[in-house]
């Protein structure tokens, strides 16, 4: 690894393609001047070309042709088997050789997962990867993993999903010894499903992890704890649901505002607050979910990130590079898995 983080991002990925990671890379440029460099891949022509567009084609940007570009719609092991000409394909292979320190894309996420496993395999002794998304509430946030790398899982999967959020809630969240729990229909130990209840046991013998037992959803956004462990296809509902509920309530108060004069009027006062409120539940603020337990630096974005997303996302991931997140996740688990033997 160089002097400073070296991000990689896959041009071609997401609903806008080439222009909104210009002018994502640009406002990233500008917030924080000599902390990366950066390198886009894809096609090479529609790269210059909209750097042009942001008049940022002189700055120090470097472009890695890749002739394909992997659909959204794509399904991800057919995505895979294409990863040697396709921009994500490439980009994994930069990252693999060095090249680049982490990746980013915001394209299909089932073709990022799996690319980036075929590419850059799993850190020693990580069963599965899992997606760690942010979730906002009021004592700082918390990660919610897994949200969508894993539709099916194993107990033990779990236990490592907690070991890999907690590094992260300390290391990028600032949280000196964060609480885990594990998501359920009720609190007590008797709720829940057969994974639920096979886990439990587990995580309360886990060590290195502050386990406080199970949790509601609820809990997710009352910031009862700090990570939220749960299954792929559990998580990826959550944060969905979380994403459209904001969305809807931004809607509400847009409308309500058309219809009262008075309130017009005072939501001009109200402006500053509001925009801090947006700021705080506004998922493009965060801007992409690492994939956590790959050997390496992979992060997803949402099909829908534009150019502040793109921006939010560069900003993570090269304080996560800073922090050397994946060597402690790799020094967690190698730990824990000691103790377990």
């Amino acid at each position: 690894m160089g002097s400073v983080p070296h991000i990689g991002i896959d041009a071609m990925g997401g609903d806008f393609g080439p222009q909104a990671v210009a002018e994502g890379t640009l406002l990233a440029l500008r917030e924080m001047p000599g902390r990366f460099r950066i390198t886009l891949v894809g096609d090479e022509e529609q790269i210059r070309r909209s750097l042009r567009r942001v008049h940022a084609s002189g700055l120090a940007i470097g472009v890695e042709h890749a002739p394909e570009a992997i659909e959204m719609d794509e399904k991800a092991v057919a995505a895979a088997r294409r990863r040697s000409r396709s921009s994500l394909g490439v980009l994994s292979q930069l990252h693999k050789n060095g090249a680049v320190d982490a990746i980013f894309s915001a394209g299909n996420t089932g073709a990022v997962v799996a690319t980036a496993l075929l590419s850059l395999g799993r850190l020693e002794a990580v069963a599965r990867p899992a997606l760690a998304a942010f979730v906002p509430n009021p004592a700082g946030g918390a990660v919610v993993l897994d949200v969508g790398a894993n539709a099916e899982c194993k107990a033990s999967y779990l236990v490592q999903f907690a070991h890999m959020g907690t590094v992260y809630a300390r290391y990028l969240l600032g949280k000196e010894n964060p609480r885990v729990g594990l998501l359920s229909i009720g609190e007590e130990d008797s709720k829940g499903n057969a994974l639920v209840q096979e886990t439990l046991p587990l995580m309360r013998r886990a060590q290195h992890i502050n386990f406080i037992g199970n949790v509601e959803g609820r809990d997710v956004f009352k910031g009862t704890c700090a990570v939220v462990v749960t299954d792929g296809f559990t998580g990826n509902v959550v944060l969905k649901t979380a994403e459209s509920v904001a969305s809807f309530l931004g809607h509400l108060v847009k409308e309500e505002l058309k219809r009262d004069p008075l309130a017009r009027a005072g939501a001009f006062f109200m402006m500053p607050a509001l925009k801090r409120l947006r700021a705080r539940v506004d998922w493009e603020e965060f801007g992409a979910a690492p994939l956590l337990g790959v050997n390496g630096v992979c992060f997803v974005g949402h099909g829908a990130s534009g150019p502040r997303a793109i921006r939010s996302a560069i900003r993570t991931l090269v304080r996560f590079v800073e922090q050397r997140v994946n060597e402690h996740i790799r020094e967690e688990i190698e730990a824990d898995h000691d103790t377990a033997a």
